[in-house]
């Protein structure tokens, strides 16, 4: 089960995470109201929110403003109400790229997305144009150094896919979405905790992309990751200078 280098990759974009802290809550706040709205507010039923929630805590999100959005978005207290819209396109080198957003405009939305990859190199697609280069999964990394014989056994037993040995030592579990929490929890008793776990779009094959389209790659990413409405940017490029950011 071998896999290319990722753990460097892994700890940029967890760096370049960290430079945007102040926006966190404002996205998570969002994903609360929206899997509150679709699941309903009791966590014990309600994966989507469970894994909100797990996010706004990390962010050191009060209780009280967690429980307040959940409020509002299950009706006891007005508040606005947020679509999904997911944007697909290419950037640099024909480089394919995902954009999940969460809006209460969708004509801003779709305007400030169109203007932000016609800017900067890329181009705005159609429904399916690029989706199908990604699998939707869970997705959890473990640092090296981690024992892969007890990941192994812990997440496949669990109902993991895969278990993927980078060649720098760290290991990546991969599930299907509904059994990633599951997986999660499984290897968090057994002592497993890791770096990353998130429930995200992976792309199946890396666009290489070095210096200048490095750069522009980058930057285009970087304007579509600050736009308010921007939950989450999933692509398929590998930036041999900075490495990639989602």
């Amino acid at each position: 089960m071998a896999g290319h280098s990722k753990w460097a990759n892994i700890q940029h974009r967890k760096g370049r995470q960290d430079e945007k802290r102040q926006r966190i809550w404002t996205r998570v706040v969002r994903e609360i109201m929206v899997a509150a709205r679709t699941g309903g507010g009791d966590v014990t039923a309600n994966p989507r929110l469970r894994l909100a929630i797990e996010k706004a805590k990390a962010a050191n999100m009060p209780a009280d403003t967690i429980k307040r959005n959940v409020d509002k978005a299950t009706g006891n207290l007005e508040g606005v109400n947020y679509e999904e819209i997911r944007y697909e396109g290419y950037g640099i080198g024909g480089a394919a790229v995902i954009v999940d957003t969460m809006t209460d405009n969708r004509v801003r939305t779709v305007a400030e997305v169109r203007h932000a990859f016609s800017k900067h190199g890329g181009n705005l697609g159609t429904e399916g144009s690029v989706a199908f280069q990604f699998k939707h999964c869970g997705q959890l990394f473990f640092a090296p150094g981690t024992s892969e014989d007890k990941i192994m056994e812990v997440a496949l037993e669990a109902g993991a896919e895969d278990v993927i040995s980078d060649e720098d030592g760290a290991i990546e579990v991969l599930t299907a979405p509904a059994d990633f929490e599951a997986v999660k929890l499984a290897l968090e008793a057994a002592g497993c905790v890791p770096e990353m776990a998130e429930v995200t779009f992976r792309a199946e094959n890396a666009i290489a992309l070095g210096g200048d389209d490095a750069a522009r790659m980058q930057k285009l990413l970087d304007v579509l990751e600050d736009l308010d409405d921007v939950q989450n940017v999933f692509h398929n490029a590998e930036l041999d200078e900075q490495g990639p950011s989602a």
